[in-house]
């Protein structure tokens, strides 16, 4: 990623510190605000139509548009929505520093609004914060969390029970939107596309590898190295086979070895 570190030596003090717990914050404050007045959530979706109209507001505050479950237990998923942003921004802040992770997001943001406008839908941040999850999980795959606070698992697990489920669910889809969801996740492709791709082809090389040596270990595991002169048997025929040079300078099986040599 030698383009994102000459831009951050150049332009990394433009950098939002803390970008994503204030993204998590504003999706709190929002949560609030449709509680009081639920119809106010449709001024902040992301609607092409809306935004050709002038609305162009709404190409930012869709990400504050909380992803919440059921009406009865609204504010718990909120509440634990609000957590799982505030969690990733703490982690990818760690990782990746503030510049990176504000590329990140806002290389997401385009993305998402690429394909909104593509495919003529109204997207939520749904993709978005998929890519951080998946981002997230390349950097601490082997963390423990508890799924829904119960399921104790490790985050690698849950990126690829994730990723499954992602791509069995466009294995249907059509053309178009099989290319937004790829432009939504572009921010993932650009940072960890290349990475990806030389894991892959190391994981083939050391396959390849390890072939080699075992078909080389199999040759050397089937030259005997001790072979009767009568019998012709070798340590490989019979493991437990007992052999001695005599003083011809033959090998013998203890049944075949000459008398005098066998002699004390």
């Amino acid at each position: 990623m030698t383009w994102i570190d000459r831009a951050e030596s150049r332009f990394g003090h433009l950098a939002i510190p803390n970008l994503l717990r204030i993204v998590a914050g504003f999706n709190a404050l929002v949560f609030i605000l449709y509680k009081v007045n639920p119809g106010w959530l449709d001024t902040l979706r992301l609607v092409p139509q809306a935004v050709l109209a002038g609305e162009v507001w709404r190409l930012v505050t869709y990400v504050f548009i909380p992803q919440v479950g059921g009406p009865i237990a609204d504010w718990f998923f909120a509440l634990l929505y609000v957590w799982y942003l505030w969690w990733l921004g703490e982690g990818l802040e760690e990782a990746m520093g503030s510049f990176k992770v504000n590329v990140f997001y806002f290389l997401g943001m385009i993305g998402t609004t690429i394909a909104a406008f593509f495919f003529r839908a109204d997207f939520s941040a749904f993709m978005l914060n998929s890519s951080l999850f998946f981002a997230f999980a390349r950097f601490y795959p082997e963390m423990q969390i508890y799924f829904m606070l119960v399921l104790p698992v490790k985050v690698k697990w849950l990126a690829w029970i994730y990723g499954a489920l992602l791509f069995i669910g466009l294995l249907g889809a059509s053309a178009s939107y099989l290319f937004a969801v790829i432009a939504a996740l572009a921010n993932y492709i650009v940072f960890f596309g290349r990475d990806i791709l030389a894991e892959a082809a190391q994981r083939r090389e050391v396959g390849s590898r390890r072939q080699r040596f075992e078909s080389q270990r199999s040759e050397v595991t089937d030259e005997a190295l001790h072979r009767c002169e009568v019998c012709n048997r070798t340590e490989i025929d019979e493991p437990h086979l007992e052999f001695r040079v005599s003083k011809d300078g033959h090998e013998y099986c203890v049944e075949h070895l000459p008398k005098a040599a066998s002699a004390p």
